[in-house]
């Protein structure tokens, strides 16, 4: 005898699964009816967020950030506050009961290449277990043009969500050298702007919150094609970029006086105190159209990289390039170590190449290339990374087991 609702009577089904208690059934249907009654329409897409979408404080944000990324606090602050209230517009609005509509806060990082915008939007992703699409701007174009239409980056957004619609719907999408894409200056240029001001159009549709025809595979639009609709409305956007000359806007804003009288030339700290002041008519100043300004709500400065801090990034976050290196060492059975000025050294190197914390793997891949070459020789020695191979290219020291081994 099959079974049926207690409630509606329908018999049970793949469609129409049944809840059993004691001498009684009750269907999915019937479930989803009961929730709407007494939480309203938008109950049921509320309590499937909540299955699969924690709500993280932003003090626990900051702490996730802490452990791979060094320095940068205030825009690590900036940044967890506006992940929290970003989520928690989707999670939590309906908790309330009032007809207040919060609009989302999407997030635009100044700072200089390699001080850990990319690295922030990848972590907090990843801890929270949502999709994350990254894109550089310049690779982007006006649609009709040759290039990466805009709406292929929601394309990768939905590939990397393994298809999965909603959870794409409620990911992030990082658009890093934003800077480049800004007009000549204020004036509107008077022939189409390929590369510029018509991205920075084209951006505003998505970012704003809409609904988008897409093509699942990429690639050029064209009739006839099969396209799937994506609502943008509750996915964050993240913008980044070096926006060099910046600080000389700031400047001629604040006047000359901010830094102190007769300054030719400013440090590179003095550069970064700039930064912290900008506004969002210097980011118009410096070429960005307002209407995009205007959607990018929490605006933080990220600060170049000190010596001291980039020794930090090699050493000491969970997955800092000298634990990845000690281990893949120790899978051969062979211990690695680094003298303190070795670790200074391969610090300055980067800084010297203004390449930021990415830098440091090129280094690092540099200076051990040779070593590894012969590393599945070397079972049960320690290798010890000088400051001479750093500087010098010149060979490390190998120690013996059992031997007295030679510190820095």
């Amino acid at each position: 005898m099959s079974k049926e609702c207690s409630f509606c009577k329908s018999v049970e089904s793949v469609d129409n699964r049944l809840l059993a208690g004691e001498d009684i059934y009750i269907c999915e249907n019937c479930v989803v009816s009961a929730y709407k009654i007494f939480f309203g329409e938008e109950g049921e897409q509320e309590v499937k967020a909540d299955l699969d979408l924690k709500l993280f404080t932003p003090k626990e944000l900051k702490a996730v950030l802490d452990n791979y990324v060094i320095g940068q606090d205030e825009a690590k602050k900036v940044f967890s506050v506006a992940v929290y209230n970003h989520y928690k517009r989707i999670l939590k609005q309906n908790t309330v009961d009032d007809d207040t509509e919060i609009q989302k806060s999407n997030v635009l990082f100044v700072g200089p290449t390699g001080s850990g915008k990319t690295l922030m939007a990848q972590t907090l992703a990843k801890y929270l277990d949502v999709p994350i699409a990254i894109t550089d701007a310049t690779s982007l174009t006006e649609a009709g043009y040759v290039g990466e239409d805009v709406e292929n980056i929601l394309t990768r957004l939905l590939q990397v969500a393994d298809n999965d619609i909603e959870k794409a719907e409620r990911g992030i999408i990082f658009i890093d050298e934003l800077d480049k894409i800004a007009r000549a200056g204020e004036n509107r240029s008077i022939t189409r702007d390929v590369s510029g001001e018509g991205v920075q159009q084209a951006l505003l549709k998505i970012i704003e919150g809409s609904q988008v025809n897409i093509s699942p595979k990429g690639g050029r639009k064209h009739p006839n094609q099969e396209f799937t609709q994506m609502d943008t409305t509750n996915i964050l956007f993240i913008c980044g970029g070096a926006f060099a000359g910046l600080d000389d806007i700031i400047n001629k804003r604040l006047g000359s006086n901010v830094l102190g009288f007769g300054q030719e030339k400013r440090g590179k700290d003095e550069k970064a105190d700039l930064l912290s002041f900008v506004e969002p008519d210097d980011l118009v100043h410096f070429g960005l159209i307002p209407e995009l300004i205007g959607r990018l709500h929490a605006i933080t400065t990220l600060s170049p990289i000190s010596e001291e801090a980039m020794v930090q990034i090699l050493t000491e976050p969970k997955n800092s390039i000298v634990k990845q290196y000690k281990k893949l060492f120790a899978i051969d059975k062979v211990a690695l170590s680094f003298e303190e000025n070795a670790l200074k050294a391969i610090a300055a190197l980067a800084i010297t190449r203004q390449t930021g914390a990415r830098g440091l793997r090129t280094i690092m891949e540099d200076i051990m290339l040779d070593i590894m070459y012969e590393l599945p020789e070397l079972a049960g020695y320690e290798i010890l990374i000088t400051e001479d191979v750093v500087k010098n290219k010149a060979k490390p020291l190998y120690v013996k087991p059992k031997q007295d081994k030679k510190s820095a």
